[in-house]
Formats: C-alpha cells, structure tokens, sequence
C-alpha cells in the first residue's frame, strides 16, 4: 500500500472522507474551509472539524461530545481539543489504526451535531425521540 499524495495512510484519508461524507449528508449540513481546515456546519455553526487536507498535521476528527466525551478520552486517540475548546466538551480524535468502529465514529459525528444544530434540525436526525 502507497501513502496518499498528501503523506498521509490511503485508508485514513478514505475514512475521514467518509466521514466528512457522513456528516454533510446530515440536515443542511454543508463544507466550509475556514483556517485551510475541512470543516462541517449546520447553518453557520461548525459541528465536525476534518483538519487540512494537505498532510501537514495528522488526520483527525474534533467533535462536540458532552454525553461521549468522557469515552472518547479514555482513548490513546481521544484528547481535548486546543484553544480552549476542550473545556466546553469538544474532543479530538486522531484518525489511525486503533480506532473505534466506524459507527462509533458517526455517532459522535451526529451527537456533536444535535448539540450545535437548532432543535428543529436535530429532531430530524434517526433516534432524536430519545
């Protein structure tokens, strides 16, 4: 297997395209690249951070997770986010071998999405009754 274009494993630039894939499909979710990062809003709000494209910093993925959160940083892969982020319940994810399953991953995709979205948007997403 050969390293992608932008140095980075095929297989975790695959995934955090699927991802980001993932999220877009989420009620009027859409791309925006503030910072040369790969994000994903609802309206004008940031839900999902992709990191940048380019290989110049590890593939990663940074949600918003108050009810996860403490999970996701129980892993080798989980920390909080910088900036200040983390102490409001954002939570980085380095993409690599030793992930947690892909549909681990979009939960937490979606979690951070109900927590930025407005109401009436998360109550579209599947299990919202609960």
């Amino acid at each position: 297997m050969t390293d992608s274009p932008a140095g980075l494993d095929p297989e975790i630039v695959a995934l955090r395209d699927d991802l980001l894939e993932f999220a877009l499909s989420l009620p009027e979710a859409w791309e925006d690249h503030p910072w040369g990062e790969n994000v994903a809003k609802v309206r004008k709000k940031v839900f999902a951070f992709f990191g940048v494209p380019d290989g110049s910093h590890p593939a990663g993925l940074t949600v918003k997770l108050p009810e996860s959160g403490d999970h996701a940083l129980s892993l080798p892969e989980g920390s909080p986010t910088g900036y200040g982020l983390g102490k409001a319940g954002w939570v980085t994810i380095t993409l690599g071998p030793d992930l947690p399953p892909r549909d681990v991953l979009t939960d937490w995709i979606m979690e951070s999405y109900r927590c930025v979205a407005p109401k009436s948007l998360a109550a579209k997403l599947p299990g919202a009754d609960r």
